[in-house]
């Protein structure tokens, strides 16, 4: 079996070969901390997450660098606008260092709520001034930036290759930069690697230049090629990144070491609304926060990981409550497996099971294998659960080492690298039905008050709300009891 990837750059697939023989160098863009993390960065990391992790399970070594932007990210996303952790910063009456650690708090929060595993390295931008600075230095004196007024601009006339990520040519840039020309660019397409920073602007650093500070697409370029090198194996990030951003990451890394940037370049596509892109912008995005209320982290890790990651991911109650459900079907398979094997007796695991688990194993890699292809991974999870239920299910005595075998199947391919099998369910459930408990004795504590006090009304009305979500009172003399409908 050999793994293949899409590469946006080539517009193929190709069979993946690492620069180094066993060890990956992997740069995925992280947050601007600037807000919460929706939905949509979900899809992203869960999806470069997985990722990771079946490239650690064929056996390489990988060293995976996700950076945290906390300065230069511009508000239309180029050269122009406030910056986006400085406008929040000022809103909310913080200063942006402290508004920073707030928001890069809650990111690893829900990241690891979803299950992802750490980076190796989480560098910060506003950590790597020098690194920037000198590279700026470097670009300025080959030729391909410019000083103008006090901010550095990369000279796209002078990369040649500029726009074969995108696809974008010279003409096509130049149009549609002419909408508002910026009298410091010799070229409207030209993107700022520092911005002069003007009186009043707090994020500011010292530079050749004068006081200011480095362009967004900069810092990306810096903070890889320090920890990974001038060549990187794999680069990720949302599609919505391959122009300006990933486009300006090529042209000013190739321009300064004159060797290739990326060698494959993959990335994920988009969580819709009704169609419509999710975004903070568009102000039709969900928190992680807000989703983590009503379903628990893995169901939100399921649901990303039914649908490949390059394509996009249709948001809605309806479709994560279909989510919640499959992945209880699944779990119930796996928690009837493990409740047997508790109380298992010795036994060899049968031929004709040790064949279909290979069989199961190949389809699950061949999948994988697939430019990580995770709903078909999922989709022989499913199958192999059926033929788990049917086997518990059948009267027969299935011996310790056989239920071992398949548990380690689900502990391995759907544990270690999908993330949404845990190695043990008695404590999450514990916790979840340990809270539950604990809000409706609250709730039936209040209506016997209620009723105690004839406020028949009330207490109704508490009594009918509960039923409309799913939970059913039943008075008795010795109390009221509850229990879940759906």
């Amino acid at each position: 079996m050999t793994l293949k990837l899409y590469n946006s750059l080539t517009k193929k697939k190709e069979v993946f070969t690492p620069l180094h023989e066993g060890f990956v160098s992997m740069y995925v863009c992280g947050p601007t901390v600037y807000d919460h993390p929706h939905i949509g960065h979900a899809k992203s990391y869960v999806s470069f997450d997985v990722i990771v992790r079946y490239l650690r399970y064929l056996g390489y070594k990988v060293r995976y660098v996700q950076n945290i932007t906390d300065v230069g990210h511009l508000t239309d996303n180029a050269d122009a606008g406030e910056d986006k952790i400085l406008k929040r910063a000022q809103r909310e009456r913080l200063e942006p260092a402290e508004l920073v650690e707030i928001y890069t708090r809650s990111y690893f929060e829900d990241m690891d709520a979803l299950n992802n595993v750490r980076p190796d390295i989480s560098p910060r931008a506003t950590a790597h001034i020098p690194e920037q600075i000198e590279l700026v230095e470097k670009l300025v004196s080959e030729g391909f930036a410019y000083p103008s007024k006090g901010s550095v601009y990369f000279d796209v006339q002078k990369y040649k290759e500029y726009g074969k990520l995108s696809g974008r040519k010279q003409e096509e840039l130049e149009a549609g930069a002419r909408v508002e020309i910026n009298p410091e660019k010799r070229n409207p397409s030209d993107f700022a690697l520092w911005k002069k920073a003007e009186a009043g602007h707090i994020m500011r650093w010292r530079s050749p230049w004068g006081d200011g500070f480095p362009g967004w697409h900069l810092e990306c370029s810096a903070m890889s090629m320090k920890y990974l090198g001038q060549t990187l194996d794999i680069h990720g990030g949302g599609l919505e990144n391959i122009f300006p951003h990933h486009e300006c990451e090529i042209a000013q890394s190739e321009a300064a070491n004159k060797q290739a940037f990326v060698r494959y370049w993959l990335h994920n596509n988009m969580v819709t609304v009704n169609g419509q892109k999710m975004g903070k912008s568009l102000g039709n995005f969900v928190t992680l926060k807000d989703a983590f209320r009503k379903y628990h982290p893995t169901t939100i890790r399921f649901f990303i990981l039914t649908t490949h990651y390059r394509s996009p991911l249709d948001f809605s109650n309806e479709a994560l409550d279909a989510a919640d459900k499959g992945l209880e079907r699944l779990h119930n398979a796996v928690e009837l497996l493990r409740e047997r094997l508790n109380n298992a007796k010795d036994g060899e695991t049968p031929p004709h099971i040790i064949e279909k688990l290979a069989q199961y194993k190949k389809a699950f890699l061949e999948a994988m294998d697939e430019d990580f292809n995770t709903s078909g991974a999922i989709a022989v999870l499913f199958d192999l659960s059926k033929d788990v239920n049917s086997l518990l299910s059948d009267g027969q005595e299935v011996g310790r080492k056989c239920l071992e075998d398949i548990d380690t199947f689900y502990r391995q391919l759907g544990g270690d690298i999908l993330g949404i099998i845990p190695k043990a369910f008695e404590s999450r459930q514990k916790e979840e039905s340990d809270a539950l408990g604990n809000v409706m004795n609250v709730v039936i504590n209040t209506r016997t008050e209620l009723r105690k006090a004839k406020q028949w009304q009330l207490s109704d009305f508490i009594r009918n709300k509960l039923l409309e979500i799913g939970f059913v009172l039943d008075d008795r003399p010795d109390g009221t009891t509850w229990k879940k409908t759906k």
